[in-house]
């Protein structure tokens, strides 16, 4: 079923969404070469902790498309990980492309956004595929708009995929964010404009485009139960923002500027 939130409950949505903005914020300047996805992990550890009403999304989370409880605070999906990754005593190498999938629960209120980035020497392909995902975000929140079509975000979406010759996975997307992580409605990677339900005032979702460089398969490593990689080896990319539909235009509740 989809909610639609009061102004009253937008505005206490905002808390959780600026603490997830910090922490990738942080994540992203401090994240090197070097840097073990276990120290990632700990770090949004004790963030969590150390702040009043704060509780993780993920650990203890076994939804259907996992094995069991990830037990971990982060996402960190490296190279041909391309979701769900979960953290392992891996330390990063120069080169690699990092992507980081946080969701916290703030006062009962939940906020979820992703990010991907190159430690070291990026590949140009690396930096093409980040870029192409940030442009396939900011253009399916343009659409967010009350009265548009949910298929209007995901066509936005696919149009970017496919400019940059990306083929699109359909098999996960966007979703409603509220008092849960994962809600209605499913917001699709790729879709047809003016087509299914009807854009709403105070409808919350967390839109993220993800992309593989010369794939549109994937995997579920059978190592952890969790991790999905591209079905070739090739290296994905991903990025979201939660935002919530105002007549006056989306607010991106998950803003790092």
């Amino acid at each position: 079923m989809i909610e639609l939130k009061t102004e009253k409950e937008v505005e206490m949505m905002k808390p959780a969404g600026k603490f997830v903005a910090s922490i990738l914020k942080s994540l992203r300047e401090s994240v090197k070469v070097g840097t073990n996805l276990l120290e990632i992990d700990d770090y949004v550890r004790n963030a969590i902790v150390s702040r009043a009403g704060a509780e993780s999304c993920y650990v203890d989370y076994a939804p259907d498309f996992g094995t069991g409880p990830f037990a971990h605070y982060i996402c960190t999906s490296v190279n041909d990980a391309v979701l769900h990754g979960i953290p392992f005593d891996y330390a990063l190498k120069d080169g690699d492309l990092v992507s980081l999938d946080l969701a916290i629960n703030v006062d009962g209120w939940v906020a979820d956004s992703a990010i991907s980035f190159v430690v070291g020497n990026a590949r140009e392909e690396d930096l093409r595929i980040i870029k192409a995902t940030e442009e396939a975000l900011a253009a399916g929140i343009a659409q967010a708009v009350p009265g548009n079509r949910l298929g209007d975000i995901s066509a936005a979406i696919g149009e970017v995929a496919h400019g940059y010759g990306y083929d699109v996975n359909l098999e996960f997307g966007g979703h409603g964010v509220g008092r849960i992580m994962h809600g209605d409605p499913h917001v699709p990677n790729d879709g047809v404009k003016g087509r299914g339900y009807r854009l709403r005032k105070g409808l919350v979702i967390a839109i993220e485009p993800w992309f593989m460089q010369t794939t549109d398969e994937i995997y579920q490593d059978e190592n952890d139960g969790w991790t999905l990689r591209s079905a070739d080896g090739s290296r994905g990319a991903h990025s979201e923002h939660t935002i919530a539909l105002t007549d006056d235009g989306p607010i991106i509740l998950t803003d790092r500027d």
